[in-house]
């Protein structure tokens, strides 16, 4: 049999996907290993494994894609290679200014409005490592001071003789004109041959010298590190059976080469939750539902996502770690809040999160030497989660060890029972969740109570009766695939790359038709370009769609509106304005669009894809038990514990309406259902959740 193959590495556990091409589907997790998280992607896939064989299932793979944290974890602890930037006399301190963001880029906006809690971000690069070059070239392209080799290479020796491995070049309008930075890239080839280089010409030639810089310094900074561990990933799955090589999911929903990951390192910053909500897209396609939020709860964070008409919902530019990235990207909001996430009190004020105890030594229920206590550790007190089913058994808890340490940090010291402070750190946790969702989705302009809730992660089906609930949203689906389902993206990724490059034009104040001011021509030859490097990259079948990028004049809010092949005609140009304008009122509000101030187009954009084969899969073979089983499990809406029926995710009947509170129990996940809600088994194994959303429903249940 063949099959098709997906893993993700979390902070805490490594979950693996497979597709069998007779529509089986398996599902696994083991823990992360972080000394080496290959051994952690192993582990996954051999648990996985129909019949236990690793080596023999890993020769049936046809396809293996991989999503990763490893980006985002050496960006944020800073353990990126050490790196120069190199560009226009002048301009050394770009990556320091920020625009003038930098002491609140990446804040919360609580954070932000107080002045004693903003900071500069800790440095990717040092600024005795930033270099300037004697060059010049004008927004036309045109060159005025021609490249100073000789000062240059003296630049590049000196930086190399001090141990930078990894050069980031970014000259000022170079998207117009790449000739110097080319020769750069020469120059570094000759004093370091084995440096890793980039150059944003390649990378992201558009206008905005500051995001520029930064994707390019980022993409350095990271580079050496992705290429080491995709070398490595690749070598162990090949070495254990794989017959091909892997791929990678990148933070747009596509999947590259390990050869084209390690090139474009920025580009995997949110690999590993872009995973999560492209397999929640299928999904909602093939649930027939037009506006869903993902939810993904590990171990570490919570990350919350958009899909709307079945597409996630893409951002042309993010702050990761307090610098800009402007790559596109599935648009993922991230807090600090898991089932490894600490209970503290401090001042008398319960918190939970950011920190998390990860997967070693974890929560303190994991014997591993934990003490202080997490939301897991919680959830295990309160009977929500069985400590000898965990991980389907294959990783008892120890509920002992969890009350002490909720007794000693939290109970005690505010005063309460330990069932009380349990539930006080769910509720914590919860409402902190429920403030992204709620924040996700009205930023972006839109009511919260429309959409569908898809619950996933180890974590998101436990705690997702609850933040929906305090979201205002009615419906949950957990995935059959929870426990896994950012795997199951990977395993569906298709093949997909983006090109970018600055346009420029504009349009006085009060024009009347864009064609007079910007050439239809003109601008149908610039996404012809990008459409021949899609082709190159990604092959003559190729699915092309267009994006135009535009703006009100001297505003900040940049959109991408689509246009089609046959649109760059006058009449076509007219059209585009005019989706512009109502994508922006169906963001920011009716009466917004400012025409009559002029539009800007700045950039153009190709987005190319090679769809995946269709793959069918069918419910989980799960676990079953000839009696449904009740224990005492607190709620917090009821205000104590309520004897509560538990069913293995095998037994449950299917398209069968039951009403809670129950627990349903998969190998790798506990979904919640609260009292008065109702939940049903779908055919395909997904489990959906009714909440009444009406305030004094849930009032009839206190």
């Amino acid at each position: 049999m063949d099959y098709r193959a997906g893993t993700d590495v979390g902070g805490t556990f490594t979950d693996a996907v497979l597709i069998g091409s007779d529509g089986s589907l398996h599902v696994q997790k083991a823990p992360t290993t972080p000394d080496d998280r290959t051994r952690g992607v192993l582990d996954a896939l051999a648990v996985a494994a129909p019949d236990a064989d690793l080596a023999g299932l890993l020769k049936q793979v046809g396809y293996f894609a991989h999503g990763t944290t490893a980006a985002t974890n050496a960006f944020i602890e800073r353990q990126g290679a050490p790196t120069a930037l190199l560009t226009t006399r002048g301009f050394a301190d770009i990556l320091r200014l920020q625009r003038s963001m930098a002491s609140w880029t990446g804040l919360t906006v609580a954070e932000g409005s107080h002045y004693s809690r903003r900071s500069l971000p800790a440095p990717i690069i040092e600024p005795d490592r930033v270099g300037e070059v004697n060059e010049r070239v004008d927004y036309t392209g045109t060159v005025i001071v021609p490249l100073d080799e000789e000062r240059t290479r003296a630049t590049i020796r000196a930086y190399a003789d001090a141990g930078v491995t990894a050069f980031a070049v970014s000259l000022l309008w170079s998207f117009r004109n790449d000739s110097h930075e080319q020769r750069v890239r020469e120059l570094i080839r000759e004093e370091a041959p084995q440096a890793y280089v980039t150059l944003s010409s390649e990378l992201i030639p558009v206008l905005g010298e500051y995001e520029r810089t930064s994707t390019t310094a980022i993409n350095a900074y990271l580079g050496p590190v992705i290429h080491d561990y995709v070398s490595r990933l690749d070598e162990a799955v090949q070495a254990a059976g794989l017959p091909d090589t892997a791929t990678i999911l990148d933070s747009a929903g596509g999947v590259l080469t390990a050869a084209e990951a390690a090139e474009r390192s920025a580009g995997l910053l949110t690999s590993g939750p872009a995973g999560g909500v492209l397999a929640s897209a299928k999904l909602a396609r093939r649930m027939g539902l037009d506006k869903v939020v993902t939810t993904d709860m590990g171990g570490t964070s919570f990350d919350v996502g958009m899909v709307l008409d079945g597409e996630p919902v893409l951002e042309a530019s993010r702050s990761v770690g307090r610098y800009h990235v402007a790559l596109t990207s599935i648009r993922v909001e991230a807090i600090g809040a898991g089932g490894g996430s600490i209970a503290r009190v401090r001042d008398g004020h319960l918190s939970v999160g950011p920190e998390s105890a990860g997967a070693q030594p974890g929560p303190a229920c994991y014997r591993r030497g934990g003490t202080l206590p997490t939301v897991t550790d919680a959830d295990v007190v309160l009977g929500v989660i069985d400590p000898d089913y965990f991980l389907g058994g294959r990783m008892p808890l120890d509920r002992a060890l969890a009350e002490q340490a909720i007794e000693e940090h939290v109970a005690r010291p505010l005063g309460l029972g330990v069932l009380e402070a349990a539930a006080g750190i769910r509720e914590v946790a919860d409402n902190q969740m429920a403030d992204v969702l709620r924040s996700t989705t009205l930023r972006a302009g839109y009511d919260p109570r429309e959409f569908a809730l898809f619950a996933f992660g180890g974590a998101g089906p436990v705690h997702a009766y609850r933040f929906a609930a305090t979201a205002g949203i009615g419906h949950v689906v957990v995935p059959s695939t929870a426990t896994a389902h950012s795997a199951l993206g990977c395993a569906l990724a298709d093949r997909r790359r983006s090109f970018s490059a600055a346009f420029g034009r504009h349009t006085p104040a009060g024009f009347e038709h864009l064609a007079d001011h910007v050439e239809p021509g003109l601008l149908g030859e610039a996404v012809g370009l990008l459409e021949g490097r899609a082709r190159a990259a990604l092959g003559d079948d190729v699915e092309i769609t267009r994006y135009v990028g535009m703006r009100f004049r001297l505003q900040v809010h940049e959109l991408y509106v689509p246009i089609g092949a046959g649109e760059f005609t006058p009449e076509g140009l007219d059209a585009l304005v005019e989706r512009f304008q109502a994508q922006y009122e169906g963001i920011y509000g009716a009466g917004t669009a400012l025409k009559g101030s002029g539009v800007e187009v700045t950039t153009v954009r190709v987005d190319g894809m090679i769809p995946t084969p269709a793959v069918a899969w069918r419910r989980p073979a799960w676990e079953s038990a000839d009696a449904v089983k009740t224990r005492e499990v607190y709620f917090f809406e009821a205000g104590g514990t309520v004897s509560t029926p538990i069913y293995l995710a095998g037994q449950v009947p299917l398209d069968e309406e039951i009403v809670g509170p129950a627990i349903v129990e998969y190998p790798g996940t506990t979904a919640v259902v609260g009292p008065g809600q109702s939940f049903l088994m779908h055919a395909s194994g997904d489990l959906s959740i009714h909440i009444p959303t009406d305030p004094s429903a849930e009032e009839a249940v206190r």
